[in-house]
């Protein structure tokens, strides 16, 4: 997924990936607002994970939020990974995606697992967290 205010750095396709700035990236603006109205504070910790998964997904019943939300719910999962994982870092592939790039050079995905877990509810946030946090 491209995400739009992320640009391409080098304004071509196929260039190097990049880093990001993670304050950008860790707006989640939506998701923060949403948890805020049920109540939950999103510090950035994994705790704050095992909170948003357990709000009720009122999100579900409007495409454009659900979209949106999965987009911030993916990137505060990144955000939470970068400051707590040592060595996890973003990064900006050549096609625009932002990853998590881990110390031993795995990339995770995040968006798109943020935007499963909007749409469905699994895999939870917090289980994503520990299955990358251990790898």
């Amino acid at each position: 997924m491209n995400i739009p205010f992320l640009g391409n750095r080098h304004g071509r396709t196929g260039d190097a990936p990049h880093a990001a700035d993670p304050d950008l990236l860790a707006e989640c603006e939506l998701l923060r607002a949403q948890a805020a109205e049920e109540g939950v504070a999103l510090d950035d910790s994994p705790a704050s994970l095992e909170a948003l998964d357990q709000l009720l997904p009122r999100w579900r019943d409007d495409e454009e939020t659900l979209t949106w939300l999965g987009t911030d719910a993916g990137l505060y999962l990144g955000t939470v990974l970068i400051r707590t994982v040592p060595g996890a870092e973003w990064e900006i592939r050549a096609d625009g995606e932002p990853v998590v790039r881990l110390a031993s050079g795995r990339e995770f995905e995040v968006v798109t697992s943020g935007q499963d877990w909007a749409a469905s509810g699994a895999p939870e946030l917090s289980q994503l967290y520990a299955e990358v946090a251990e790898a």
